[in-house]
């Protein structure tokens, strides 16, 4: 969502021997710049959020399982996205396109009324 709302530039790695406790793992500073203009509208910034979440869930399983009863493999093979991609592999774009779709069939469906 970050890089939805900002550009996002790695400045730094800060190593572990710079904190006490020392982390199991390197950190970074990042610069985050907002927008002027979205370069991808979503239709329902409340829905593309809501995706995002189930998406990162569980980071280590593929968006078929994340999506599971919410986006079904078919509507993401419609968009050129295969099912058995992990979510950290995927553009914003790609993010957007799935929650304008999503949004589309549930207003048509009825299934969507557009409010939190």
């Amino acid at each position: 969502m970050a890089q939805y709302y900002c550009h996002v530039e790695q400045l730094f790695i800060v190593p572990p021997e710079a904190f006490v406790p020392r982390p199991k793992v390197d950190s970074a500073i990042v610069r985050l710049t907002p927008h002027e203009t979205l370069p991808h509208t979503a239709d329902d910034p409340v829905l593309l959020f809501e995706l995002v979440k189930l998406a990162f869930g569980q980071r280590r399983k593929t968006l078929r399982n994340n999506f599971k009863g919410r986006v079904s493999p078919e509507l993401l093979e419609e968009l050129g996205i295969d099912p058995i991609r992990r979510p950290q592999t995927l553009t914003v774009a790609e993010y957007v396109a799935i929650a304008n779709r999503v949004a589309a069939e549930e207003q048509t469906s009825g299934e969507w009324d557009g409010q939190a």
